[in-house]
């Protein structure tokens, strides 16, 4: 085991059940509290099946999480044992993942546009491997962190397709490749490879296939230029969940096809991919109770034109932040019991974050039950760009995560390591009655959708 992750980092559950269940008994014991907080289950097992699929899919890429993606520690710890490398877009994100010990040469300093002051602290870590797309970063890097110069890479624009607004996507075009590998040369700046990132677009298998079409150009210009080319990034664009256009296997056919007509075995390119949804969506439940609603007559439109009818509904990380209008808290020690909802009457309504931060715009116009303050309202698919390697500043603190693994997840993690399992006897000890469900997490591979099978 390489030491990052350990059973005192998650909860060692049996098999049968699944993180919803965790969820439930969870909720069970907030429901005697007073101090309700939103949080997340997340289960680990779920990602070490995606580890070992993506491996299975894609042979010859080695992985690197974008931690913007997903900075909780579990999850950072868990992919740094299975021995991926991090894609790192700030200061933040470089030191939390070598807090726990991640060496400089897993990380890719991955981020288009960057201060001078993190490349700096970049530099003083360690940390060598950065992109560039235009003259002005290239100055940046070469000013700023001399040893980057022998590892860096140029990101290209690799989907030409007119949708993509110059405005939203990074990256130089094929026609300004060229110029930039030039202006490198000046900078006695070492181009080892070049980066795309397809993110959303990446759902389109076809269009992997014309960016590596068009990142084979690019390495031709850079060698015919003399410069050592040998390292390729293919960015992200992974499904999280099965629900899309193309199933992650079907890209991954497309992919291996492509890099055996582009970069085939033995022409001495590493391929390096940076897989974020992928990882993690499928993985995290958030459970967070209301604390505050307020009911819109029909006859009167919401101050924000959006509805006409129902009510809104605030979510709060904090459930002390509760506004004016909230109903009286239950008695601190009370239970509310289950409550089956066959066929409730819905209502249109609007949900809203933490009372202060208008931004935090969730939905308008869902059809629900009628709902109460303190009902906790259950959101799947939630791994994805739902927790940050630092809070925010301004905001409180982010919502507790309650890690889970299955036994057999755990062995798995053991065995992908080399390390010789414990005896049986030594693991009674730390295992919990519930369990995580590994061979359920393909059913938890579902829409991100409100889910109300139970009102509690």
């Amino acid at each position: 085991m390489n030491g990052y992750l350990d059973e005192s980092n998650f909860m060692m559950v049996e098999e049968g059940f699944t993180s919803r269940d965790l969820l439930e008994n969870l909720l069970v014991e907030l429901c005697q509290e007073s101090n309700r907080q939103a949080f997340f289950v997340a289960d680990l097992g779920d990602i070490v099946k995606k580890h070992l699929r993506f491996l299975k899919a894609l042979p010859c890429v080695k992985p690197y999480f974008p931690v913007k993606c997903n900075g909780s520690e579990g999850v950072i710890r868990l992919l740094a044992e299975l021995g991926a490398g991090f894609a790192c877009t700030n200061k933040a994100e470089i030191a939390r993942v070598q807090s726990i010990g991640v060496p400089a040469d897993k990380i890719f300093y991955s981020s288009p546009c960057k201060q001078v002051a993190h490349i700096r602290y970049a530099a003083s870590h360690g940390v060598r491997l950065m992109a560039f797309d235009n003259e002005v970063e290239l100055s940046k890097v070469a000013r700023s962190h001399p040893h980057a110069r022998e590892v860096m890479l140029l990101g290209i624009a690799a989907d030409p397709s007119p949708s993509a607004h110059p405005s939203m996507t990074f990256g130089t075009t094929l026609k300004s490749c060229r110029r930039l590998l030039e202006t490198a040369k000046e900078q006695a700046v070492e181009v080892v490879g070049i980066s795309f990132h397809l993110g959303s677009r990446g759902l389109e298998p076809q269009t992997f296939a014309q960016s590596l079409a068009a990142a084979q150009l690019a390495f031709e210009m850079g060698i015919e230029l003399g410069y050592q080319m040998h390292l390729l990034d293919i960015g992200g664009g992974f499904p999280g969940t099965e629900d899309t256009r193309a199933r992650f296997e079907e890209m991954a056919a497309v992919i291996n096809s492509a890099l055996d007509l582009y970069f085939p075995d033995g022409c001495g390119v590493e391929i390096i991919a940076r897989p974020g949804r992928y990882y993690v969506t499928s993985a995290f439940t958030f459970a967070t109770n209301i604390t505050a609603m307020e009911e819109v007559p029909t006859e009167q439109p919401g101050s924000d034109g959006r509805w006409d009818s129902g009510m809104s509904l605030s979510m709060c990380p904090s459930p002390s932040e509760t506004s004016p209008c909230s109903l009286p808290e239950e008695e601190p020690g009370s239970k509310r019991s289950l409550v089956p909802c066959p066929e409730p009457p819905s209502l249109s309504t609007s949900l809203r974050g933490p009372p202060g931060h208008p931004e935090d715009h969730i939905a308008d116009g869902l059809e629900l039950p009628q709902l109460q303050v303190g009902d906790w309202l259950i959101f799947e698919d939630m791994g994805a760009y739902t927790i940050a390697a630092s809070a925010p500043p301004g905001r409180g603190p982010q919502p507790h995560v309650t890690y889970a693994m299955s036994r057999l997840a755990w062995k798995t993690v053991q065995l992908f390591q080399g390390k010789p399992l414990p005896a049986e006897d030594d693991r009674e000890s730390v295992c919990a009655p519930l369990s995580c469900g590994w061979e359920m997490a393909e059913s938890l591979c579902v829409p991100p959708v409100f889910a109300p099978p139970s009102i509690i």
